[in-house]
């Protein structure tokens, strides 16, 4: 193998651009020629691919996004895109794949090994950290502190009104950065799509809390959940607490710029050079991720969502701290 690329699909995550930096610099210490592919599949398709070196990859690490840029590709799903894909492919010699994405992402490459050969490796990049095979994704440590930044700085308000605040956190499907964050921002309640969300539960919390004089209360709400995402909340609380002043703050896309974290980075780069490594060991249609601290292989069949639940420790620890 002489010859790699690397693209990113679906939604951004904090801690691309240091994995970028560590596939490029990995393929380059092993003499390989590295190449990026702009705007994920769409841009495999299109043919926008370029050359990329040390140089190209300096000062990123502490970047947000990605330099290659995301996007989703409605003609990748046919078969006419994926050999138009296979086509840019081939005109620029490239003989292996690092996929930095989710399930999505894993699926595509996935198929595109089964019909035309070339050897993927997926690395997970997710805020949600909703993906089997790994303790953490990419961007998701840096998701859970920005998000308690945020409510830290809601509470200043909260406590100087006597308000209860209702923030809503990503998680369409899961329940991880709201689980993680709400713990650490001491939120009175959780709500997350994994559990049955019990009002009359959250109401009688809420009552004991403002029994002891609390000044401030926060809820943190997965935008996913069964019950509904803040606006549904606030509406159920307030028919029940009438002369209570309530606000809702949608945290919203907030949570996937930024600075990636420290643990990010880290993460980020090793997973990057664990890729590189992996296609050079002949593997590949599986998902680098760390596992007790130790990387892992996973197929990509496996590292899919809904596979993954919540540590029924946290749920405890949250339920608990709400006394």
């Amino acid at each position: 193998m002489k010859r790699i690329a690397i693209f990113t699909s679906g939604g951004d995550a904090p801690g691309m651009n240091a994995c970028i930096r560590a596939v490029v610099r990995t393929g380059l210490h092993h003499g390989l020629e590295v190449f990026g592919i702009y705007r994920g599949y769409q841009g495999m398709i299109e043919g926008d691919i370029v050359p990329l070196y040390s140089a190209s990859v300096s000062n990123i690490i502490q970047r947000g996004g990605t330099i290659l840029k995301s996007s989703r590709s409605a003609e990748f799903l046919t078969k006419e895109g994926r050999q138009k894909a296979m086509n840019a492919l081939q005109k620029y010699g490239i003989e292996g794949v690092v996929a930095m994405g989710g399930d999505g992402t894993f699926h595509g490459a996935s198929v595109f090994t089964s019909e035309h050969g070339v050897p993927f490796v997926g690395i997970p990049c997710t805020i949600d950290n909703d993906l089997y095979g790994t303790d953490f994704t990419i961007g998701y440590d840096t998701a859970i502190n920005t998000v308690v930044e945020a409510v830290d700085k809601i509470r200043d308000t909260a406590t100087s009104h006597n308000r209860l605040f209702i923030v809503e956190v990503m998680g369409r499907d899961a329940g991880f950065i709201a689980l993680r964050s709400g713990i650490a921002s001491g939120a009175d309640a959780i709500f997350v799509p994994e559990t049955q969300t019990d009002m009359n539960y959250v109401a009688k919390q809420l009552q004991r809390s403002w029994a002891r004089e609390r000044s401030s209360s926060i809820l943190i709400v997965a935008e996913g959940d069964e019950f509904g995402g803040a606006m549904e909340v606030h509406a159920e609380l307030q028919k029940r607490f009438p002369e209570k002043e309530m606000r809702i703050s949608i945290l919203g896309h907030l949570q996937r710029g930024g600075n990636p974290s420290c643990m990010d980075r880290v993460l980020a780069s090793r997973l990057g050079m664990a890729a590189v490594e992996t296609l050079l060991e002949d593997k590949h249609t599986v998902m680098v991720g760390l596992r007790h601290r130790d990387i892992t292989l996973t197929p990509f069949e496996s590292a899919v969502k809904h596979n993954l639940s919540l540590n029924p420790g946290l749920l405890k620890l949250a339920e608990t701290m709400v006394i």
